[in-house]
């Protein structure tokens, strides 16, 4: 348990530092026109907002440290 705890919480340190950096992105796609059911569809890149990489950040630490500091 104490090992899982360390890594998941490196995992998400990691991914919350990406995220800051600017590299996370996911995609969004639009419905511009639906006629029946013949449909024109857009998609978007869209950058994660910082607040989800600093929260990653917040919880991996926790984790890590939890991880770090249990004994057993």
């Amino acid at each position: 348990m104490r090992a899982l705890l360390i890594v998941v919480g490196l995992i998400l340190l990691a991914a919350g530092i990406w995220v800051l950096l600017g590299h996370g992105s996911y995609q969004q796609t639009d419905t511009l026109v639906q006629i029946g059911s013949a449909k024109i569809t857009a998609t978007h890149d869209k950058t994660m907002p910082p607040s989800v990489g600093i929260a990653a950040i917040v919880v991996g630490a926790v984790l890590a440290l939890g991880g770090f500091l249990r004994k057993g």
